[in-house]
């Protein structure tokens, strides 16, 4: 008996653009629960359903009574299921790619696991009262999701062959170099938020046990460090003459590194204001994108004649 995917994908081949749009969709969707969460915090709605699953002990539903606080946490707790009709998509499309891809379908199915997980950790954060360590557990594993997309998303458009290399070793290992250094910024940036004055609820929410101005500027250092790396990077592919994309990706990093610690300093001398956070929130997650795609353009899979679509339309077909 043939699974619902199998059904789909014996039935139907979508073609090339329309994979890349069903991988792109995933990217995006993670972007904006990641904003969005954001907005929750910020707007002081974090326990604006009072438990979960449910949002009141009697009603899935946010209730009148809960106002604007719990409308903005229902509506966030809805966007899940938005996001998860676009990583749905993403792996019916890349399920019926033809051949199938098994290393692709797995990095789509990564997302669907990863989108349950933080389901779960979402709704013990709740449980927690919004303690500030399962609240940063959270926004990283939302960050893990955007790394399972955007990796989708860049696989969509190369082959299955190895990947070869496109600029030299040391090159590479500086690649590595930047995407630990924003790994760990990322993470700083959450123990600034755990000790800073948006707590996500207007009751008294822990912190985390340090002063969020030492935390600031410890992020503020290694946000320091990723700049100088992006601009390493930038000079050296000039010098190794590597390819226009890889080039343009490393020029896109730098400009998003670039805004983010503007919009970061800007929002530290005004005392923090909320839409500026929030633009820090969506530079984050544009910076994360823009050093995975910088990383994944320093080397290339070839597209072989078996593996390349022969469709260009996405006509329902009998195979």
């Amino acid at each position: 008996m043939q699974t619902p995917l199998a059904y789909i994908a014996q039935r139907w081949t979508p073609s090339p653009k329309t994979l890349r749009r069903a991988a792109l969709s995933a990217v995006v969707m993670s972007v904006f629960i990641i904003v969005t969460g954001g907005a929750v915090r910020l707007t002081g709605s974090g326990l604006g359903c009072d438990t979960w699953p449910k949002c009141t002990d009697d009603s899935l539903v946010a209730t009148s009574e809960q106002g604007l606080h719990g409308a903005i946490e229902f509506g966030n707790r809805m966007l899940t299921y938005v996001l998860s009709a676009a990583v749905g998509w993403a792996i019916i499309a890349v399920r019926s790619t033809k051949p199938w891809r098994r290393g692709l379908t797995r990095l789509a199915w990564l997302q669907f696991w990863i989108v349950m997980g933080n389901a779960v950790v979402g709704g013990i954060t709740v449980w927690a009262g919004l303690n500030p360590w399962t609240v940063a557990g959270h926004f990283l594993l939302a960050n893990a999701l955007l790394t399972a997309a955007t990796v989708t998303w860049v696989r969509t458009g190369e082959g299955d062959a190895a990947p070869r290399p496109r600029v030299p070793r040391p090159v590479r290992k500086l690649s590595w170099a930047i995407i630990t250094a924003s790994a760990v910024l990322i993470v700083l940036g959450t123990s600034v938020t755990g000790s800073g004055k948006h707590a996500g609820d207007s009751s008294d929410v822990p912190r985390m046990p340090w002063d969020w101005t030492a935390a600031a500027h410890v992020h503020a250092i290694a946000a320091w460090v990723v700049c100088a790396l992006a601009v390493a990077m930038w000079l050296v592919l000039r010098v190794v003459d590597a390819p226009d994309d890889t080039r343009a990706r490393a020029r896109d990093l730098l400009l998003v590194v670039l805004a983010q610690g503007v919009i970061g300093y800007v929002q530290y001398f005004t005392h923090v204001p909320e839409v500026l956070v929030g633009l820090h929130m969506l530079g984050s997650s544009l910076m994360w994108i823009a050093v995975l795609r910088l990383a994944l353009s320093l080397r290339e899979r070839q597209v072989s004649d078996a593996v390349a679509p022969s469709r260009t339309d996405d006509a329902l077909s009998p195979v």
